[in-house]
């Protein structure tokens, strides 16, 4: 999301603005195709890549 463009009178040619993501939509949306991936390697026989370490080490306990 980007809000407020103005221009910055300090620099030439400057703007100011203001921009904002949702890293926790992006998060959320990978972690839902890194298990869908394992659940389809594990029981439909499916080919997988190779999953983050921590994701590894949460799947060994």
């Amino acid at each position: 999301y980007v809000s407020r463009i103005r221009r910055d009178p300090s620099v030439p040619h400057g703007l100011s603005l203001w921009v904002v993501a949702d890293n926790l939509r992006k998060g959320a949306a990978l972690n839902a195709v890194q298990i869908a991936e394992i659940l389809a390697a594990e029981h439909l026989g499916g080919k997988r890549r190779a999953a983050p370490p921590r994701l590894e080490a949460v799947r060994a306990k």
